[in-house]
């Protein structure tokens, strides 16, 4: 027989799980029960997966089929002990389960962790805690795991400080036993009604029994019934809130509960969370949704792309077939045409819930647009089929209304002469919204859209219009603003002539500039500013084009056309002066400097930085001079 201290193996934490379970061990003190509920999902998890392996392989489950989840408390040695006769890790499996994080977000949320407990608190809601809760309780964690159709078994062991250590060891029956060390002032999860409480509060909806076995006795904690099986009128909101935790691993509230049964051509039965808060990695090209599918209560796979579509991968819950084959694979789910009826059940479901929440409470609304629009928005880029649904659901930020407003709602506030809907892309809602280009348009009332989100510059141009009123980007050259009258009070200075030599000073600019612009136009947007850039006709907007850039997926740059405000001082005073007296040299040195100018204001750079400098002091000295 090997001498198993001969050949255990010391390993490093990642520095991030380091990190991590120092924050978890201060921040949740005060909710440490939650240790429990997540070992016990945990635990649950594991069964789920062998249960359906074994529908091909009975054999990895032979022997001992009735699957559960044992807890087993000794005051004497002062251990907690959570067992399971699931799936079981080998070596392998227990280095990278419990010795790293591959979930994305891990560096997003250890970079907002501040140190103070109820903040992290939240924080921690959005990641998710798991096997780590173990530390709030434990100075010391044993995992001994045996893989389902392997011999060998395995003891992995840690503090939770610095280091873990892995080795090979004997007797180890299939699944997981964790055995928790507790802390001196942690003995309260040694008393079994202290863990009767906790497996009544947060496990009881767990679909297999849970055993506690103190005193020499065995006694069932749950009902160890499917929740999402039960009459929606049997089920409480904390129930529904214990599961949502349970399949999100999250400490949040569920902000909207969806749960239905589906009959007719095909059965079953759906409980879909929105969840409290938003995900670290909802944005990261990695995530998944995390929607369960079940085949008649046996868990299946949680890995199913097919069974919603990206733009709705915040939802979280289960889906249980009645139709579907045990057996199925997961290759088979890809092109199942069943597979294919949920999914489209699923989304019209989840979308009718949302627009009654929208129409029901606002408030509510606004604060899961704010969280999840943008990735929802990716729908009217992608399914063409719910598109006019999710236009309903849209949420935008606009310069002629305080709050969020719908596209219905523009439409209906659209000035006479008015025939496009207005939008304006920029990095930020406030950057959008102090762009020049807006002048025009806030001198005739005219509504504007403030996108900010990266996916605008890919959906509105695949929509195109929304009740036959066509998306016009306001940085474009043909605003058509002429065509909607401007109120009295501007009538008067609109209708004043422009100073002489204005035509002559557009065209010398447009000879000067004529390899670093592609046009130089007299300007209808322009109210307070001289001159600005805008993408002409069929080019590019400026704003995907700075994106495309970022991501290295474009080289080079699009020429653009500058407008010169006519009516501006400056732009009046070059006119005049070119006028009177020829001053073609002092024009051809102002016009860079204009350039450069709108440039700044547009957020790029300016293509000479030692030459505006240059420009810029010899304005100052003429000025002062």
């Amino acid at each position: 027989m090997r001498d198993e201290a001969s050949v255990e193996e010391k390993h490093g934490f990642q520095a991030e799980v380091g990190r991590l379970l120092d924050i978890v061990a201060h921040s949740l003190y005060s909710e440490r029960s939650i240790f429990l509920r997540e070992l016990i999902s945990n635990a649950s998890d594991a069964c789920d997966r062998l249960r359906y392996l074994a529908l091909t392989n009975p054999e990895l489950a032979a022997g001992d089929s009735q699957f559960r989840v044992s807890i087993a408390p000794d005051a004497a040695a002062q251990t907690l002990t959570v067992a399971d006769n699931g799936i079981g890790m080998n070596r392998e499996e227990l280095v990278a389960n419990l010795g790293t994080i591959a979930r994305s977000g891990t560096s997003a949320f250890l970079a907002q962790a501040t140190g103070d407990a109820a903040k992290d608190l939240s924080l921690i809601g959005q990641f998710g805690v798991g096997f780590y809760a173990s530390f709030m309780v434990a100075d010391k964690v044993e995992v001994f795991s045996r893989r389902a159709g392997e011999a060998e078994g395995w003891r992995w062991v840690s503090d939770g400080k610095g280091e873990f250590a892995v080795s090979p060891a004997a007797e180890v029956e299939r699944g997981t036993r964790i055995v928790l060390h507790l802390r001196k002032d942690a003995e309260e999860f040694l008393e079994p009604l202290r863990l009767k409480t906790v497996v009544a509060r947060y496990s009881d909806h767990i679909a297999l029994p849970i055993l506690l076995k103190a005193g020499g006795k065995e006694e069932k904690l749950n009902e160890a019934a499917a929740l999402w099986m039960r009459p929606k009128n049997e089920i409480t909101e904390r129930q529904y809130a214990e599961f949502y935790r349970h399949v999100s691993h999250g400490l949040d509230q569920p902000r909207l509960t969806i749960h239905w049964k589906a009959e007719g051509k095909i059965d079953y039965t759906a409980l879909i969370f929105l969840p409290g808060s938003r995900p670290f990695d909802l944005f990261n090209p990695e995530r998944k949704h995390r929607l369960k599918l079940y085949v008649r209560r046996v868990f299946i796979t949680d890995d199913c792309a097919d069974i919603l579509p990206g733009y709705l991968r915040f939802l979280q819950g289960i889906v249980d077939s009645e139709d579907l084959p045990l057996n199925v694979s997961r290759e088979l789910l890809q092109h199942n045409p069943l597979l294919a009826k949920i999914r489209s059940g699923l989304v019209k479901r989840s979308l009718a819930e949302l627009a009654k929440l929208a129409e029901k409470d606002a408030e509510a609304y606004g604060s899961f647009w704010d969280d999840f629009g943008p990735v929802l928005k990716e729908g009217l880029y992608e399914d063409t089929e719910q598109r006019e649904a999710l236009l309903k659901l849209a949420r935008f930020r606009s310069t002629g209304a305080e709050g969020l407003t719908t596209l219905a709602d523009y439409v209906g506030r659209m000035k006479p002469g008015q025939e496009a809907i207005y939008y304006i892309t920029g990095e930020s809602v406030e950057a959008a919204a102090k762009s020049p280009q807006l002048e025009g348009f806030a001198a005739r009332g005219v509504e504007v859209l403030l996108l900010a989100d990266p996916v605008d510059e890919f959906w509105v141009p695949a929509v195109g219009a929304y009740d036959a009123k066509p998306f016009k980007s306001a940085t474009r050259g043909g605003a058509d603003l002429e065509k909607i009258a401007l109120p009295d009070d501007k009538k008067k200075a609109a209708e004043e002539p422009q100073a002489a030599g204005t035509d002559a000073l557009i065209a010398l600019l447009k000879l000067t500039l004529k390899d670093a612009v592609k046009d130089v136009r007299a300007s209808h947007r322009l109210e307070a500013s001289a001159v600005c850039l805008v993408a002409d006709e069929g080019d590019m907007d400026m704003h995907l084009e700075r994106l495309l850039k970022q991501h290295r997926q474009l080289d080079g740059k699009a020429k653009r056309v500058l407008e010169v405000n006519p009516r501006h001082p400056v732009i009046a005073c070059l006119a005049r002066r070119l006028s009177q007296n020829g001053g073609a040299d002092a024009v051809t040195e102002a016009a860079w400097l204009l350039l450069d100018q709108a440039c700044i204001v547009q957020g790029e750079p300016v293509s000479d930085t030692k030459a505006f400098a240059r420009r810029l002091d010899s304005a100052l000295l003429k000025a002062v001079g």
